[in-house]
């Protein structure tokens, strides 16, 4: 059996501000280990027993490509990056996700994930993972609820109903329930009601189907939803690993959840009795126990993060003294907690989060404001990822900016110019081939050169280690958006 692991990136995670920036959110951070949550993400599938496993596709947002990208070559898993130039939404990027796993395989069994979620028992994933496999691939649309250990208010609820009867394997009881419906976030008083009955599982959006399935399905439930991606994948393109959709008619699309689009009609016509209605797909669920959290908000991930004795987790530079139930994460500066319980602080290069850890879910509030007043610190952080490596504003003041600059082997800048400003050059380890206006030379180590305004300049790093330099701009504006781009190697 063929699986396709289809990895959805599009979130923003906004509540683990300031850690996650529009630009970086955290699905791209090693939050949990050393891999970044979609790394962990990709990695989590490897072993599924009795199945073939085709590489990684993950769907995203056209600007997160390149990080994505490298993330993978990191790994050693290239997969295919299918690029939203808009995002609309888990339907259409499940879709889009069908169409292109038809094109690569025999319709293989769809395992959807999204990119920014927590298990921490990947045995107990992996087992379940199979049966889901085996019922889908019979033609179910399976999804797994979270086996619930509190009320919680933050998730959605699937009410199971009656045992699945298709099980392929009558000797093993399957536990696949079939679902009877989907219930939004609920209050603390209704969620105890759910946990008492035994009967509701939290609503994990973890799927399995055939891709062909998928497509049935849609273009009965959301025919419109079905056209629209059809129209973009056949007006797409292929780069390398990218596939990109076309963008008129994918913006034409209507947004919508795998849960609305699909799910929910399915459980509403008629799965209790165990009939498929009309065309439709039984839709079944099956528990899963195996240390899910979606890491939401901070107190999230303070419940899935290793703890002392006193029930804190500190990273970095951190000292506490008489503390409890307290995260402190720094990522440079020395965070020093004193006598404090239930709180969250959270220290990176432009900006801290202090706040109660009852109160994370208002860490989105921040963001807003931050927007509302045309602040970049909920969309950047101070270090900006590029194709080429990376940049980090270290000083800026009344007409200019230093920036330590990174480019690794075989990195190119774009050839450009600047309207406004002029830039010194200096290499502090590696080597530096410059061209500036019709003439190219190399720098090394201690070796500087200076950009005038107005001249066409580009960076690259022709060797075999890192080429790291400081550059200072000056003049009249500083701002990114003071780039002509004239050839790029990345196509942006």
């Amino acid at each position: 059996m063929l699986i396709q692991p289809v990895v959805l990136s599009g979130g923003s995670g906004t509540r683990l501000w300031p850690l996650s920036r529009e630009k970086y959110p955290k699905q791209l951070l090693p939050l949990i280990g050393e891999d970044s949550l979609l790394q962990a993400t990709v990695r989590r599938v490897d072993g599924i027993a009795g199945a073939e496993l085709a590489p990684p596709m993950v769907v995203c947002n056209e600007e997160y490509r390149f990080v994505i990208a490298e993330q993978l070559r990191l790994m050693g898993k290239p997969g295919t990056i299918v690029l939203e130039p808009v995002g609309r939404n888990t339907a259409p990027a499940l879709t889009i996700a069908s169409l292109s796993a038809i094109k690569i395989g025999a319709d293989p069994v769809l395992l959807v994930m999204p990119a920014d979620h927590v298990i921490l028992d990947t045995a107990a994933f992996q087992s379940v993972v199979s049966q889901g496999a085996l019922l889908a691939a019979g033609g179910a649309i399976v999804t797994f609820g979270i086996t619930p250990d509190a009320p919680e208010t933050g998730y959605g609820y699937i009410q199971s109903g009656a045992t699945y009867t298709g099980a392929p394997d009558e000797k093993k009881p399957s536990p696949a329930k079939l679902i009877a419906r989907f219930v939004e976030k609920p209050d603390r008083q209704t969620a105890q009601v759910y946990l008492d009955a035994g009967s509701y599982l939290w609503n994990s959006g973890l799927f399995m189907m055939r891709a062909s399935v998928w497509l049935a399905a849609v273009g009965v439930c959301r025919p419109d939803i079905l056209a629209a991606c059809q129209s973009a994948w056949d007006q797409g393109s292929t780069d390398g690993e990218f596939v990109r959709v076309g963008k008129e008619a994918f913006a034409g699309c209507p947004p919508d959840s795998i849960d609305y689009a699909v799910m929910e009609r399915i459980a509403a016509s008629g799965a209790e009795s165990g009939t498929r209605a009309g065309s439709l797909p039984p839709g079944v669920v099956i528990p899963l126990a195996a240390g899910w959290s979606d890491v939401g908000a901070w107190d999230a991930l303070w419940q899935v993060l290793p703890k002392d004795e006193s029930g804190n987790v500190a990273q970095g530079d951190v000292l506490l003294q008489d503390c409890h139930d307290t995260l402190a994460l720094s990522e440079g500066r020395l965070i020093a907690c004193v006598g404090v319980s239930d709180l969250v602080v959270v220290e990176t290069a432009d900006a801290i989060l202090v706040a109660h850890k009852d109160k994370t879910q208002d860490v989105k509030k921040i963001v807003d404001q931050l927007k509302q007043a045309g602040r970049t610190e909920g969309q950047n952080h101070r270090k900006v990822f590029r194709p080429w490596g990376w940049y980090d504003s270290v000083d800026t003041g009344a007409r200019f900016q230093v920036k330590r600059i990174v480019v690794k082997p075989g990195g190119t800048l774009s050839l450009q110019m600047h309207h406004h400003r002029a830039e010194h050059w200096i290499v502090v380890s590696g080597t530096a081939k410059v061209t500036r206006g019709d003439s190219t030379f190399l720098l090394s180590e201690n070796e500087s050169t200076f950009i005038p305004l107005g001249t066409t300049h580009r960076l690259e790093n022709p060797g075999r280690v890192a080429l790291e330099m400081i550059e200072v701009q000056s003049g009249a504006y500083l701002g990114e958006d003071d780039i002509v781009r004239f050839e790029d190697v990345y196509g942006r």
